[in-house]
């Protein structure tokens, strides 16, 4: 993992976060510290940029015109440009955990 992505670490969760074996290791370890990562150190650690890309799905409605727009606490929220549904995941595994609708 580049060195600047871990800015704002203290000593001990760097030193955590280099003994992990693997992306779901250190997810884990963010989540145990309450680290909130940044879109750039989610990127890194899990692997993105790399020629995968997953398409965000509305869970209302189905339409693939979503946008990803914000990280906070652990949570991604999520918007629909069709039906205007916002949502939030878990950025550990994927649960949706709150909803709103204009």
């Amino acid at each position: 993992m580049k060195e600047e992505l871990l800015k704002g670490l203290s000593e001990e969760q760097i030193a955590k976060i280099k003994e992990c074996k693997d992306t779901k290791e250190m997810l884990a370890v963010a989540k145990e510290e309450g680290i909130d990562l940044t879109e750039e150190q989610l990127e890194a650690v899990s692997g993105g940029g790399c020629g995968t890309s997953t398409q965000t799905t509305c869970p209302k409605c189905g339409s693939n015109d979503c946008v990803d727009y914000s990280i906070y606490g652990g949570a991604r929220w999520h918007a629909c440009r069709k039906c205007k549904f916002e949502w939030q995941t878990d950025i550990y595994n994927g649960n949706i955990v709150d909803t709103k609708s204009y």
